[in-house]
C-alpha cells in the first residue's frame, strides 16, 4: 500500500514570478516546497558561491584556526585522522592539501574498517605520538571520542575536532538530556547546542571546507583559492546524502559544474574507467559510479586507496589506482547481491517482514556491506532494517530507516544490551554480543509505536498539473532545478483520469512500457514506466477487464483511465528533441476521486 500526498500551500506568487522571471508552475512548486524568503528562492534557483556563509560563525572555529596558525608557524606536526568512507577520503583529502598548500608538516591516517573500526582510537593516538604529531586534528568523526581525546591531551598533542555527526548524551530517567562533548582544544561541528553557524546539515567535508576558507583567510591566501576544494566538498556532500538544502545545495551544484571540468588527473582516470568520459556527470552519477568506487576502497581494502588516487600526479599510476577501484566495486557489487539473496531468503523463510522492525542475522557476511543490504532491504519492504553480521569479538550491525522512525533514538531505548551504537535517525551502526540477538529483537519491536500509517509508503506530490501546462519550456524549466537528492528530490506531479491510448513494452529485457496518455480535454503526450509492468496489467485487468488490456496494447479506444505520478522529462533521439513524462506512480481513476487540496491527498 501506499498513499498519495499531495502540497498545495495557498499562498499568492505573483510577485515571484516576476521578481524571478520563472514560469507560475514553478513559483508554485517553490511554495510548495516551502520557499518563500528571498534569499531561500534566490539560493535555490542560483546557488551562488556568494551566497554562503561566513565560517566565523562555527563555535570554537577561531581557536582551531589559532592552533592551526601556530602549529604551522611553530613547524609542528600535524595528523589528520579521517574516516574509511567518501565523507572521510574526502574531508582528508581536502584538510591535507590545503595545508600542505599552507607550508604545513601534516600527515594522514584513515582508520581500517576491520582492524580499526569507524574514527579515532586509542592506537592511531599512541602511534601519533610515537610519530612526534604535535596536533591531531579528525574529520568526520571525533564528536563521541572521549576517552580518545583525553589520552591525546594527556600525551601532550595538542587536538581539533571537525565533524558533522550528532552529539552523543546521556538521558535520565526523566527523559533529560546531557550532551557530552569531548574535551579537545577546540571542537568544531554545527550540530553542537551552543554553535551558531546558520545552516546544521554539512557534511564532514563541508565542515572542513568552511574551516579551510578560515585558515586561508587567516593565513594570508586568497580566500578564493578554496573554492577549488568544492568538487571533493560536492561528491562528499552527495554521498553522505545530507539534505540538498541551502548550502549543501551551493557546494553541489558548483563542485557538480567543476567535477565535470576537473583537473584532477585521478579523478579523471575514475570518470573514464567507469564509462563517464561523454556523459554530464549529476547526483546520480556521483551517488551510484563514482562515490561507490571510492567507497570501495574502505569496505574491502584500506581507504587510503582512495586518497592516493585523488594525490597521484603519475599517469600510469592514476589508470592502474582507477583499475583497482573500479574492480573492487565490482567485487563489492557481486558480495552485496549474494548478502541481499540471502537476506531475503531469511526474511521470508522467518516471516520477519511481519515485525515493525527487520533484523536479520547473517554471520557470513563482509560486515561492510550490511548497511548497503540493509538499505535494500528498508526499500523493498519499507520498514526499518538492521542487518547484523559475525566479526572477530561480537556480532556487529547496521541499520536504515523510514521517515518515521528515529533509529538512533529506538536503538537508546535498547542500549543495555548493545555494546556500542552511534548514527543517525536514518541510519545507525552497532555491536552486541551474538547471546543478546533474541532479546534485541523483541525489545526493539515490543518498544516500536509505528502505526499502519507510518509503514505505508508515502508519495509525495509537489503539485497537481494539468497536461495542457507541459511544455518544453517547462521541462528546460525544471532541468535548472538540478542538483536532485535527499531533501530536494526530483519534482513529482500528478493529473487524475488520465486515459491510455496506446502501450507498447520494450527492452531487451521487456521491462519498459511506453504509453500514450490523453488527458480529459485531449491533450496526449508521452510517457515511460520502468517498474514492474506485470502488477501494472494485473491493476488494469482488476479494475477494467482482460479485453480493455488488450484493446490498450492494440491501439484500440478503451475504457482505461488512470491516475498518474510523473515527473517531467526531455526525450533526446536522432536529434529531435520532446518532452516525455516518466511514471513513477499510478492507480486506477474510477477507484478514487482527488480530494480537496486542503485534505493534502491525492
Amino acid at each position: 500500500m501506499e498513499r498519495w500526498m499531495l502540497k498545495n500551500i495557498n499562498e499568492d506568487y505573483d510577485d515571484m514570478v516576476e521578481k524571478f522571471n520563472i514560469s507560475p508552475v514553478l513559483a508554485k512548486f517553490l511554495i510548495n516546497r516551502g520557499l518563500k524568503e528571498e534569499r531561500q528562492i534566490s539560493t535555490y534557483l542560483y546557488s551562488s558561491i556568494n551566497e554562503m556563509y561566513a565560517p566565523k560563525h562555527f563555535k570554537d572555529m577561531k581557536k582551531a584556526v589559532d592552533i592551526i596558525k601556530d602549529i604551522i608557524e611553530g613547524e609542528g606536526h600535524i595528523r589528520i585522522v579521517g574516516d574509511y568512507d567518501v565523507d572521510g577520503i574526502m574531508s582528508t583529502y581536502i584538510f591535507h592539501t590545503a595545508l600542505k598548500e599552507c607550508a604545513a608538516n601534516v600527515s594522514y591516517h584513515i582508520p581500517h574498517r576491520i582492524t580499526d573500526g569507524y574514527g579515532i582510537n586509542e592506537d592511531i593516538i599512541r602511534t601519533a605520538h610515537k610519530d612526534g604529531v604535535d596536533l591531531i586534528i579528525t574529520c568526520d568523526n571525533g564528536i563521541s571520542a572521549m576517552s580518545q581525546i583525553e589520552m591525546a591531551k594527556e600525551l601532550g598533542m595538542k587536538t581539533i575536532i571537525t565533524d558533522h555527526h550528532d552529539v552523543p548524551f546521556l538521558e535520565d530517567e526523566s527523559g533529560n538530556r546531557n550532551y557530552l562533548v569531548p574535551q579537545a582544544d577546540a571542537v568544531v561541528n554545527p550540530k553542537q547546542l551552543d554553535c551558531e553557524y546558520p545552516f546544521k546539515h554539512l557534511c564532514g567535508a563541508g565542515v572542513v571546507f568552511k574551516v579551510i576558507q578560515e585558515v586561508f583567510e587567516r593565513l594570508g591566501v586568497d580566500v578564493q583559492e578554496a573554492n577549488k576544494y568544492l568538487e571533493y566538498a560536492a561528491i562528499a556532500t552527495i554521498c553522505d546524502v545530507v539534505d540538498l538544502i541551502d548550502e549543501n545545495r551551493i557546494i553541489a551544484k558548483n563542485g557538480l559544474d567543476m567535477l565535470n571540468h576537473t583537473n584532477n588527473k585521478g579523478l579523471r582516470a575514475l570518470i573514464d574507467r567507469t564509462g563517464l568520459g561523454s556523459k554530464k556527470i549529476s547526483t546520480f552519477e556521483t551517488s551510484f559510479i563514482i562515490g561507490p568506487c571510492i567507497n570501495s576502497t574502505g569496505r574491502i581494502d584500506s581507504g587510503e586507496l582512495s586518497l592516493e588516487l585523488l594525490q597521484s600526479q603519475d599517469y600510469e599510476e592514476v589508470r592502474a589506482l582507477a583499475q583497482k577501484l573500479y574492480e573492487l566495486n565490482e567485487e563489492r557489487k557481486n558480495m552485496t547481491v549474494q548478502g541481499f539473496d540471502k537476506a531475503i531468503d531469511i526474511i521470508e523463510g522467518l516471516n520477519l517482514a511481519d515485525h515493525k522492525v527487520i533484523v536479520v542475522y547473517i554471520p557470513d557476511i563482509h560486515e561492510s556491506i550490511a548497511g548497503i543490504i540493509a538499505g535494500r532491504i528498508k526499500e523493498r519492504y519499507h520498514l526499518p532494517t538492521i542487518v547484523l553480521t559475525k566479526s572477530n569479538e561480537c556480532v556487529k550491525g547496521s541499520g536504515r530507516s523510514i521517515e518515521a522512525y528515529n533509529m538512533f533514538e529506538e536503538l537508546l531505548k535498547c542500549k543495555d544490551l548493545l555494546e556500542k551504537f552511534g548514527g543517525h535517525p536514518m541510519a545507525a551502526g552497532l555491536s552486541l554480543q551474538e547471546r543478546n540477538i533474541e532479546e534485541f529483537v523483541k525489545k526493539l519491536n515490543d518498544k516500536c509505536s509505528l502505526s499502519t500509517e507510518d509503514m505505508q509508503r508515502i508519495v509525495s506530490i509537489d503539485m497537481q498539473l494539468p497536461f495542457e501546462l507541459i511544455t518544453m519550456g517547462l521541462a528546460e524549466e525544471m532541468e535548472t532545478l538540478e542538483p536532485f537528492g535527499k531533501g530536494n528530490p526530483r519534482p513529482l506531479f500528478a493529473e487524475k483520469s488520465i486515459r491510455i491510448q496506446d502501450a507498447t513494452v520494450l527492452g531487451k529485457n521487456k521491462n519498459v512500457l511506453k504509453l500514450k496518455l490523453v488527458s480529459n480535454t485531449g491533450r496526449p503526450i508521452e510517457a515511460v514506466f520502468f517498474e514492474d509492468i506485470e502488477r501494472f496489467n494485473d491493476i488494469i485487468i482488476n479494475n477494467f477487464g482482460q479485453r480493455e488490456m488488450i484493446r490498450m496494447y492494440n491501439g484500440k479506444d478503451n475504457k482505461i483511465q488512470m491516475d498518474f505520478v510523473f515527473r517531467i522529462s526531455i526525450n533526446e533521439y536522432m536529434g529531435r528533441r520532446t518532452v516525455q513524462l516518466i511514471v513513477n506512480a499510478y492507480r486506477s481513476a474510477k477507484r478514487v476521486k482527488l480530494d480537496q487540496a486542503l485534505d493534502t491527498k491525492l
